[in-house]
């Protein structure tokens, strides 16, 4: 999440709006094999998939990262991805974004929104949140600041100057102060945070502008056990509400994921740009070409 990203959310929200309407022309008759009018803003996840990527291929001077990738996630599920360095896995999200174009392949969100014919900003205002390993945050603000900076995200810089916050919004930011553990650090300068709780304000930030869909690429790297416990708790704390895709290499950390909150969760392994296995923890963990590609036993 960046200042430029920021202040773009007004701006492109009408080019936005007109390339949806493009996009919803060319969809192949989903919506009217949905059978329903899909309103402004809305994500149409009439057949329950919120992410749907299909035979999605990327090459780099002849290198292929993501080779013939299909990929669903679920409205409201939270998937865990897991493979080894170069599986395809930061460039499945460069492609979710719209950082990075496929040679070939779809990717929709919902059954009408066509992600490739969106740009990275127009992305990012539609309702898909993206979370890299390294956490982003205006260290010089305080975790309140940061928040109240994000809940007025598609403000102009001339409106954001004298911006105050509502009673309802501050009872937003309140609730996820509350959310992410920094209630008792609400006036804190966020560059004396802690490692943990820079990543736990930078998911709030994300989480203050209501994302249909989030990205977290390793979100745990690098925090204590408690840290990441109350991670667990928090992400499970979403599940429904938000969909999730958690890119992870704390096999500890996915287990408490998949055995928390509903039942059944899925992890899918990636490996050489495609996916290798899909199932429960334990059928993963007792695959045996999982095995011999990722958990090297």
């Amino acid at each position: 999440m960046t200042p430029e990203l920021m202040q773009a959310g007004a701006k492109a929200r009408h080019d936005h709006r007109q390339r949806i309407a493009a996009s919803h022309g060319t969809s192949g008759g989903r919506e009217a094999a949905y059978g329903r009018v899909v309103q402004e803003g809305e994500v149409d996840t009439a057949h329950g998939a919120i992410l749907y990527l299909d035979d999605i291929t990327v090459s780099f001077d002849g290198f292929k990262a993501l080779d013939a990738l299909t990929l669903s996630i679920g409205a409201g599920e939270l998937r865990c991805i897991i493979g080894p360095n170069g599986a395809g896995k930061t460039t499945m999200m460069d492609v979710i974004t719209g950082k990075t174009r496929p040679d070939v392949g779809k990717a929709y969100f919902g059954s009408t929104i066509d992600l490739l014919r969106l740009r990275e900003n127009e992305i990012a205002s539609i309702g898909i949140g993206r979370k890299f390993q390294k956490p982003t945050v205006f260290e010089y603000l305080t975790v309140f600041e940061n928040l109240e900076l994000a809940l007025k995200a598609d403000r102009g810089v001339r409106a954001s100057a004298f911006f105050r916050p509502s009673g309802e919004q501050l009872d937003r930011i309140g609730a996820m102060l509350t959310l992410i553990h920094l209630k008792d650090r609400a006036q804190r300068i966020a560059g004396l945070l802690s490692h943990g709780q820079k990543q736990w304000l930078e998911i709030g930030m994300l989480l203050m502008q209501d994302p249909k869909l989030l990205l977290l690429d390793e979100p745990v790297a690098g925090m204590t056990d408690e840290e990441t416990e109350r991670t667990a708790e928090l992400f499970l704390s979403l599940e429904g509400d938000h969909s999730l895709v958690v890119v992870e290499h704390d096999m500890k950390f996915i287990g408490e994921l998949t055995q928390g909150g509903t039942n059944g969760k899925k992890v899918t392994v990636l490996h050489e740009g495609s996916v290798l296995a899909e199932g429960l923890l334990s059928d993963v963990q007792a695959n045996d070409k999982v095995v011999e590609v990722y958990l090297g036993r």
